[in-house]
């Protein structure tokens, strides 16, 4: 019983982390919009000066170390701490946007386009897309969880592999792509809704050939 309560408790930690973390994220990029965005965001992206873009920059990275950190924390071997990392990740990403709705009523839509990443290059892409990135991250990072915690072993065969690196590819793509354009100000050419639907299918081809979707057997 205390190892379930425990157990409930590092959930329960986890979640609160991602959506305090998300209220964080969201408070800065409401400044950013107020400074830069006054009359509301919206594309082609305005110049931002060299200081405060290093400064989101480090932000960025930082996110990345924060979430990874709390990844490595949260989990004892390499799986279950990429689990962990995928949960909050999600979690964290899904309430930016939640956030966002609350302070600033944006977006107004699913298909409103926003600035994703700015690292190496701008990110651009219809918030639809991240937000099916975090779902997926998160079924993903339960599943691989519950497939441990219920004594199976996880060890993805190469063909997964390969299929995670396409997906991730392909999505990846459609949010570069046309980082051009975005560089100098103008306004993007029309979201590749149909290479992101491919990324998706890869993605879930792999983790349907992980053997997370099998039922384990305990090992001893």
């Amino acid at each position: 019983m205390n190892l379930q309560h425990k157990s409930i408790g590092r959930v329960v930690s986890l979640l609160l982390f991602a959506v305090a973390f998300a209220y964080v994220e969201a408070a800065v990029v409401v400044y950013l919009r107020a400074l830069y965005y006054p009359d509301g965001f919206s594309l082609p992206l305005r110049l931002v000066s060299t200081p405060h873009l290093v400064v989101e920059l480090g932000r960025e990275f930082s996110t990345l170390v924060m979430l990874a950190a709390v990844g490595y924390l949260g989990g004892r071997t390499g799986w279950t701490r990429f689990g962990v990392f995928c949960v909050a990740f999600g979690v964290w990403d899904v309430f930016y946007y939640v956030w966002l709705k609350v302070f600033l009523g944006w977006p107004s839509s699913m298909l409103e386009w926003d600035v994703l990443f700015l690292i190496p290059v701008p990110w651009i892409g219809p918030v639809i897309a991240p937000l099916m990135i975090s779902a997926a991250m998160i079924l993903s990072g339960v599943l691989v969880l519950a497939h441990i915690s219920k004594g199976g072993i996880f060890r993805p065969p190469a063909e997964s592999w390969i299929l995670s690196v396409a997906g991730i590819a392909f999505i990846l793509y459609t949010f570069v792509s046309d980082f051009g354009a975005t560089l100098h100000g103008e306004l993007p050419a029309p979201y590749r809704y149909d290479l992101f639907g491919v990324g998706l299918f890869f993605l879930a081809a792999a983790l349907a050939r992980s053997g997370v979707l099998h039922r384990s057997e305990p090992h001893a």
